[in-house]
């Protein structure tokens, strides 16, 4: 409960009709019920309550509730086997802006050594982004518009959603919770089977939920008490280590880390082949006849042809028949090759070791020739000028991002941002991405000296290496000035991030605006990483600006320094 009130909102959750705000009533209720069994088999109140009545055996020392028969409860207990639990965290989805904050669920692990035939605990919106109108979608996100719904299935069936379909790393922290408290989190889950709650993006969602598994197992921790307006996927596992509840860490690879892979140990000459062998352009004698390919191309070249059917096919691409057929055949010919090296990828940045969430700025420059002071502040979450060490490569996500300057004695507003997005997803031989980003706020780059409301979605493609990656971008915007006046930008744009302690980011934009101007702006930055949470950037900008009807340019240079907590 929050304030007396339970965060719950089904009334099949409660035994007394005020339960939800009263929990005295619900208390009284409770105990009637469990007393005064009126059924003794899977709907009784203790088959359905399994987790009250245990806190009430043992708060109370209550040993003579009625005995009832929890045949479906057993099963189910029996089947998951909950020894230990895993919290785990798919990381961003580079092309899908409700997901790029990651997810967290849980993993209850039985005695099995296989961790796939373990159980996922989840907790969802119950709504489908791909099928609804992506406002509207936001908007009932935002505002508890859909109810959110738990859901107990098998861990390897989240696996492939997550990792094969939509190409997320998986990290999963294992939690040092006792059998005991593991039993006490499934029975408050088991609690929850088919009840829902109003779901909101920010604060009542997936990772929440989770928090309260958590804390069910575990009283003595407060993993909620470190949330107030917004919960971060990534940071409730920030708060699980504070909370001294994490143990060990497992890396999993997704579809498209294992593929990035390949490319990199297939010749150039050969690279083509796994795609065209799935897309039916080649055919497997082509590879397995060909003498002048050496064996160890052969098993990468078939291994990667694998890998990629899979992707195909949970992209829906191909129908199941032929799927199969192709599977068949290509996992076949790649046993007859006989064993070959082991694919070694290098396990990432642990997100754990990220920057936070919250962002604060304060810093000092020159504009003009004049000294200007800066200081800021943003709630959420990242930047492409951030350090990107454990986060996703080429994704930013900004929410109410505000930034003041301070000169001559005057305060004005740099920069407002309600919501900035961007996706740099890297094409490759496997890969077609596109690139994308999207900012809504207040921005003083237009051709006047005032700070006015932007709007702009771009569209355009990005390509890179392990050293650097590099974009070309078109966005349309608009400003509104006394009106809304119209533009179209082109932007290329450079970044440097080979190295964990730096990075480099450069970029160049021609405007073309309605009113018959044109405007060019270019911006530039070093950043380094001092600690987890300390940075220190260098930034210089560029932007032509009209006063009274002359283009001139406004130079600004200064040095911050970025704490995030």
């Amino acid at each position: 409960m929050v304030d007396g009130e339970s965060e719950i909102d089904d009334g099949r959750f409660f035994f007394a009709t005020d339960g939800k705000s009263n929990a005295k009533n619900e208390l009284d209720a409770t105990l009637n019920a469990l007393y005064n069994e009126t059924v003794f088999d899977d709907n009784s109140s203790a088959c359905r309550f399994p987790a009250r009545k245990a806190w009430l055996q043992e708060n109370l020392n209550i040993d003579d509730f009625a005995k009832v028969e929890c045949t479906e409860y057993n099963k189910i207990l029996q089947r998951v086997n909950p020894k230990s639990a895993t919290l785990v965290f798919p990381s961003a989805h580079i092309n899908s802006p409700a997901s790029m904050f990651g997810h967290t669920f849980l993993r209850i692990n039985s005695a099995y050594k296989s961790k796939l035939l373990s159980y996922a605990v989840n907790y969802a919106a119950d709504a489908n982004p791909d099928d609804a109108n992506a406002v509207v979608f936001a908007v009932k996100g935002l505002f508890g518009g859909y109810f959110g719904r738990y859901s107990l299935l098998p861990y390897y069936d989240k696996l492939k959603e997550y990792r094969d379909t939509e190409q997320r790393d998986i990290w999963e922290y294992d939690l040092n919770l006792s059998e005991d408290e593991v039993l006490r989190m499934f029975r408050h889950i088991w609690e929850l089977n088919g009840t829902h709650s109003y779901y909101y993006f920010f604060t009542e969602n997936c990772s929440y939920n989770m928090l309260w598994f958590i804390e069910s197992a575990r009283p003595s921790v407060d993993l909620r008490e470190h949330f107030s307006f917004e919960v971060i996927p990534l940071e409730t596992v920030h708060a699980a280590k504070l909370e001294n509840i994490l143990d060990l860490t497992n890396y999993r690879a997704s579809k498209r880390s294992i593929l990035l892979k390949y490319e990199e140990l297939i010749s150039s000459e050969y690279i083509h082949m796994p795609k065209a062998l799935v897309n039916s352009q080649i055919q497997l004698h082509d590879i397995i006849d060909d003498k002048t390919i050496e064996i160890q191309q052969k098993q990468y070249i078939l291994e990667a042809s694998i890998e990629f059917l899979e992707y195909s096919f949970s992209k829906n691409d191909m129908n199941k028949a032929d799927y199969l057929e192709l599977f068949h055949n290509l996992t076949t010919a790649r046993a007859a090759l006989g064993q070959g090296k082991k694919l070694d990828i290098k396990v990432p940045p642990n997100p754990l070791n990220s920057h936070r969430a919250i962002k604060t700025t304060a810093g000092f420059g020159y504009r003009e020739g004049n000294e200007i002071g800066f200081l800021g502040i943003r709630p959420a979450y990242h930047d492409l000028e951030d350090s990107n060490y454990g986060f996703l490569r080429g994704t930013q996500i900004e929410f109410l991002n505000l930034e003041l300057s301070y000169s001559k004695e005057e305060l004005k507003v740099e920069d407002t941002t309600i919501l900035s997005i961007a996706s740099f997803a890297q094409r490759s031989e496997f890969f077609d991405s596109f690139s994308w980003r999207t900012k809504f706020g207040f921005d003083r780059n237009y051709v006047n000296n005032k700070t006015n409301f932007i709007g702009t979605v771009g569209f355009g493609y990005s390509w890179g290496n392990e050293l650097a990656y590099f974009y070309a971008m078109a966005d349309p915007l608009f400003y509104m000035e006394n009106k809304f006046v119209l533009a179209i930008g082109g932007s290329l744009g450079f970044v440097f991030d080979k190295y964990s302690f730096m990075s480099t980011n450069i970029e160049a934009t021609q405007r073309f605006y309605d009113t018959g101007r044109e405007q060019y702006l270019g911006h530039a930055t070093q950043s380094f990483r001092l600690t987890q949470n300390f940075q220190l950037k260098f930034k210089f900008d560029y932007i032509e600006k009209y006063y009274s009807d002359k283009l001139e340019s406004e130079e600004t240079y200064r040095a911050m320094l970025n704490y995030y907590f």
